[in-house]
Parts: structure tokens; sequence; C-alpha cells
């Protein structure tokens, strides 16, 4: 998936850190709500203005950056 359009990263906003289409949800917390048992249906009730194409986007935007397997 290509992420670039949705995942956005600007200095001043939450420092820097990796945002969905330039709002002030990071990545990182999209991840954690996931990683705590939220399923992303609640995700989307709890944030309208994120879409299912956002969350695959954090989900494509984190594994990109993890080390590639070595097999």
């Amino acid at each position: 998936m290509d992420y670039s359009q949705l995942i956005t990263v600007e200095p001043g906003k939450r420092s820097g850190q990796p945002c969905v289409r330039g709002m002030r949800i990071t990545v990182r917390d999209v991840l954690e709500y996931l990683a705590g048992g939220m399923t992303v249906d609640e995700l989307l009730a709890d944030f309208p203005e994120l879409t299912p194409e956002d969350v695959r986007a954090c989900l494509a935007y984190a594994a990109s950056h993890l080390p590639s397997s070595a097999a």
C-alpha cells in the first residue's frame, strides 16, 4: 500500500511524529489503540475522522519501518 499521501510528517506537529493526513492523530496512537485490544470498528467509532484506509496506512507505514527479514 502506498501510504505516502495519508501519513504525513510535519516538524511542528506532534514533535515531528508521523501523523494521519496532517491531523494530530499519530501512527503510534493508532497502533497503540489496536495493540491494546481496540478493534478497527471501535477505533473508527471513537475517531470518526479516520477511515479504514487510514488504519491500513498506519499498519503499512509501521511495517515498512521494520527491518527486512534475512531469509
